[in-house]
């Protein structure tokens, strides 16, 4: 059971940091069932009510700082998706979007990174599917290093360069 101040990553909405956890005084809520009540942390006012024991979406504490750094310190090792096949590449992007896993995040930005370098070097744009699911991994992946690592979350794209690069 998380904490009040405890950061999550709640299922596709990114991080949240636990405001309080309460029972709902609301019509269609079971009565002594026990409610996150968190707060997105790159959505300004809004708010989600979430029971404690929900297990249709996933939720997870964010990395740790060390855990962000090793990641960071392992991306160039994390292999990009091989899959040509544009349907099961695109099934591949959405599973590994719900896993929730980083790792997985970083595959999605490495493959349709070089997707579409690929594509721009043959004269064609970068394809909408590719684009999509980057920019919904790199959403993801920066948000949590952000909170992890204590830094802009505008500044992880030059923070992850910096690191990979050495």
């Amino acid at each position: 059971m998380f904490e009040p101040g405890d950061y999550v990553v709640y299922g596709m909405k990114g991080v949240c940091q636990v405001e309080e956890i309460t029972e709902l005084d609301m019509k269609g809520t079971a009565e002594g069932r026990l409610y996150y009540v968190l707060r997105p942390c790159f959505q300004k006012g809004s708010t989600i009510f979430t029971p404690v024991d929900n297990e249709k979406t996933a939720m997870r504490a964010v990395m740790s700082r060390d855990e962000a750094r090793k990641l960071v310190d392992e991306i160039s090792e994390i292999e990009a998706l091989l899959e040509k096949n544009d349907k099961e590449r695109e099934r591949q992007y959405k599973e590994a979007i719900r896993s929730g896993d980083p790792r997985q995040w970083v595959r999605i930005i490495k493959t349709s990174y070089l997707r579409g370098q690929e594509r721009i070097a043959q004269g064609k744009k970068a394809a909408m599917i590719d684009e999509r699911y980057f920019h919904a991994a790199e959403e993801q992946l920066y948000e949590e290093l952000s909170i992890a690592l204590n830094l802009p979350k505008e500044d992880m794209r030059a923070y992850i360069g910096r690191h990979v690069a050495e």
